[in-house]
C-alpha cells in the first residue's frame, strides 16, 4: 500500500514528455516530474521515491530527500508566514506547513526550528509541528537498556542542559555538567542511554556509559592517535576540552585519567606542549 510522507518503491508504468507515471496501486498513477527522473529510466523500472502532495493537493513523487519524513524530527528554516501558519524549508519544492495550532514558539521568518513531521488524519496532508512533547513518547514506553547507542537530534538548551530528540521518538536530556563539547541546534549525533525515567524521558550521555571506568578504552584510543600523529599529540591538561574531543573523541576528564595511566606505565612522557609516546 502506498505510504504518503515516506519513501516507496514504485514501478514505472508510463513515460510522457513531462515525466513518468508510477503505479501508486490504490492511489492510482502518480507523476514523477521530468526533472526528477533518472537517466535511462524505462517502463517497468522500480524507483525509490518520496510521496507528498503538490500545491494543488495532488499526490506527486520526487527523488529528492526531505530533511525529515513522517515520524521524524529535523531542523528547518521558516521561509514564510501566512494566515494559516508558517512554511518551513524541508528540502522539497513545496514547503512544509506548520499550522499556528502546532506552534509553541511563534515562528519568525528566517529562523530555524526543530520540526516534527506527521500526517494529519483529518486532511490527509503532511504537516509539521514545533510541539515535540505533544507528539513524542506517545507510543510504547522506552525499552532501552543503560548503555544502548541511540541517534539524537539536538534541541534547545535549558537550565539543566540540552534537550534532545532520541531516535525521533522520545525526549531526552544531556546534562550541562556532562556536556564536554559544543552542541549545535539541529545536529544529528550518536549518543548513549544513561537512564530511563519513569515519565519516559531519557537521560543521555555523549560517550559510552562507563567510559571513564573502562579506562582501557581511552588509553587505547590515545595510543592509536599517537601512532597516527608520529608519536606526539599537542594536548595537555590545560588544553581546551573541545580541542581534546576533536583530537581523540573523549572528555577532558577521560583524557587526563588515561594520560595518567599511560604515564605510570611509562608509555608516554609529558612535555610542556603535549604528550610523546615512548618507543
Amino acid at each position: 500500500m502506498l505510504q504518503v510522507g515516506l519513501y516507496n518503491q514504485l514501478r514505472v508504468v508510463k513515460i510522457v514528455d513531462f515525466g513518468v507515471y508510477l503505479d501508486g496501486e490504490n492511489a492510482g498513477e502518480i507523476l514523477l516530474p521530468l526533472r526528477y527522473v533518472p537517466n535511462l529510466t524505462a517502463v517497468d523500472d522500480v524507483l525509490e521515491v518520496f510521496i507528498y502532495r503538490d500545491s494543488e493537493d495532488r499526490l506527486i513523487a520526487t527523488t529528492e530527500h526531505p530533511s525529515a519524513t513522517i515520524g521524524q524530527v529535523a531542523r528547518m528554516r521558516c521561509t514564510q508566514l501566512t494566515n494559516v501558519g508558517a512554511f518551513m524549508d524541508w528540502g522539497l519544492m513545496k514547503d512544509l506547513l506548520v499550522p499556528y495550532s502546532e506552534q509553541d514558539l511563534k515562528a519568525e521568518e528566517g529562523k530555524f526550528y526543530l520540526t516534527y513531521v506527521y500526517l494529519d488524519e483529518t486532511t490527509e496532508r503532511i504537516v509539521g509541528s514545533f510541539k515535540l512533547r505533544k507528539h513524542l513518547g506517545k507510543g510504547e514506553p522506552p525499552a532501552y537498556n543503560v548503555g544502548d547507542e541511540v541517534n539524537i537530534v539536538v534541541g534547545q538548551s535549558s537550565d539543566l542542559g540540552t534537550n534532545v530528540v532520541v531516535d525521533h521518538q522520545y525526549m531526552g536530556l544531556v546534562y550541562e555538567n556532562e556536556t564536554f563539547r559544543k552542541l549545535y541546534h539541529g545536529d544529528r549525533l550518536k549518543a548513549y542511554v544513561k537512564y530511563v525515567r519513569e515519565d519516559g524521558k531519557i537521560d543521555i550521555s555523549l560517550q559510552p556509559i562507563g567510559f571513564d571506568n573502562a579506562n582501557a578504552t581511552a588509553v587505547e584510543r590515545i595510543l592509536r592517535a599517537l601512532d597516527r600523529a608520529n608519536g606526539f599529540l599537542p594536548l595537555t591538561d590545560k588544553t581546551d576540552a573541545e580541542v581534546i574531543y576533536q583530537s581523540v573523541q573523549m572528555s577532558k576528564k577521560s583524557f587526563k585519567k588515561a594520560v595518567g595511566t599511560l604515564y605510570k606505565e611509562r608509555k608516554i612522557t609529558l612535555e610542556d606542549n603535549g604528550i610523546k609516546r615512548v618507543d
